[in-house]
């Protein structure tokens, strides 16, 4: 990490990626104790990833299987990344249909992150982000990053959270770009409260005592990296100020703040966060369960997101909006996915050694349907892609599989969970 000081005195880190500088000629890191890591290994990540309400199934799961599907409306985001991810359809989700409490999306929610019932107050266990992070998180400073986009700071726990450390122990997602930077990098300085100085101000010297010490690649790679850091860091300054603020409950006529915008700041942190080794685990709430975002950048805004999902969706025209709704969805998930590919690892790049699952709490979204759940696994880590697969089986069966399989945590059982998935990796 590149260190400094702030004029008030509080310390500011950066986290730099791996440089060629920190390893000898077998690939073994100078820092790791003898015998702690194998030489090359490139330690893995997983990213869970959500927006709510569900699909419409006829624009988002593609009708042919295997490699030769042609790209759905919804999916074409997706297409300049199609060999690194896997379209699976088909999984149960058998936890939501039990009786008890809340209504579908609460069920739904619950089983989805769990595999276990709804409360009445939250999920009633740990979520998978939660169990794999258990597992290969306890060294990096953060265990696990939370993080949110759209704020809807209303309703029950289960639609605000998708992260639970066990049963009815919400991990609340960071909404706001401003709070998640500074967690990132470090206190902040009083004159960074109108981001007129940067971070890098206060690594400055740290940086310049380093430069000279490193060969011209790793040269590169920090001033490119430092150069990203300033980018994200103008584009939270950039925001106007009322966005440093949670809303409680948005206006009757919804809240219109251009969650496109915060979505991509939030996934260039979440790239900076995996790139500096500073978590290997995160959970990303695009929208919310049961979500009531409205879509002015869509043209959207006559109705809120979960009324789109049902009365209007019975329309020719209700149904071409929440296609475009889900495809705005898929774009921010696109985008993630652009950044972490074009972010070079060792000899390929971060994308490379993470495991993405992007996934809603219904398939069809009208039907609060529980079945044939629609699913994009991507990343690399040996997973199988370039696919649209049909699959029997559990949601629960495929976080068994990721975990153990892809991730190599050691998870021998989870609730919903019989067997593992064969054509996943």
């Amino acid at each position: 990490m590149l260190r400094g000081l702030t004029l008030s005195g509080g310390l500011i880190r950066i986290g730099l990626p791996p440089l060629e500088a920190m390893f000898n000629s077998n690939g073994t890191a100078y820092a790791a104790p003898a015998g702690a890591r194998v030489a090359g290994k490139i330690e893995s990540r997983f990213i869970l990833w959500f927006n709510g309400n569900g699909i419409v199934e006829r624009f988002w799961i593609p009708r042919e299987e295997g490699a030769g599907y042609r790209m759905t409306p919804c999916l074409t985001p997706l297409a300049p990344f199609r060999d690194d991810f896997h379209v699976i359809s088909g999984l149960d989700n058998p936890a939501a249909r039990l009786p008890g409490p809340g209504n579908d999306h609460h069920r739904s929610m619950s089983a989805l992150m769990s595999g276990t019932s709804f409360t009445g107050r939250g999920a009633g266990g740990a979520s998978i982000d939660q169990v794999i992070a258990a597992k290969v998180g306890t060294e990096s400073r953060f265990r696990s990053l939370e993080i949110g986009v759209c704020q809807e700071s209303f309703g029950e726990s289960i639609q605000r959270n998708m992260s639970w450390a066990g049963r009815d122990r919400p991990l609340p997602p960071e909404m706001i770009p401003h709070r998640l930077f500074d967690r990132l990098f470090g206190r902040k300085d009083e004159r960074w409260i109108d981001r007129k100085k940067s971070v890098l101000d206060a690594v400055r010297e740290d940086a310049s005592a380093l430069r000279p010490v490193l060969g011209s690649n790793d040269q590169a790679r920090l001033d490119e990296y430092l150069t990203s850091v300033r980018d994200v860091e103008r584009s939270v300054a950039s925001l106007p100020p009322e966005y440093a603020q949670v809303v409680e409950r948005p206006a009757e006529g919804g809240d219109l703040k251009d969650w496109p915008r915060i979505a991509k700041i939030q996934s260039d942190l979440l790239v900076h966060a995996l790139a500096s080794g500073q978590t290997r685990v995160a959970s990303y709430m695009l929208t919310k369960c049961q979500g009531l975002s409205r879509f002015p950048w869509l043209g959207h805004t006559s109705e809120r997101h979960h009324e789109y999902t049902h009365g209007a969706v019975e329309t020719p025209t209700g149904q071409r909006v929440l296609r475009d709704i889900c495809r705005w969805h898929v774009e921010e998930f696109a985008y993630l996915l652009a950044k972490l590919k074009a972010t070079p690892e060792g000899a390929g790049t971060l994308l490379d050694s993470t495991c993405l699952v992007m996934a809603h709490e219904h398939a069809e979204a009208n039907a609060h349907k529980n079945s044939g759940l629609a699913i994009v696994v991507a990343g690399g880590l040996g997973l199988k892609t370039g696919l649209h697969s049909r699959m029997t089986g559990t949601i629960g069966d495929l976080y068994l599989t990721l975990a153990s399989e892809v991730m190599k945590a050691p998870v021998e059982r989870l609730p919903g969970a019989d067997r593992k998935l064969g054509g996943i990796v």
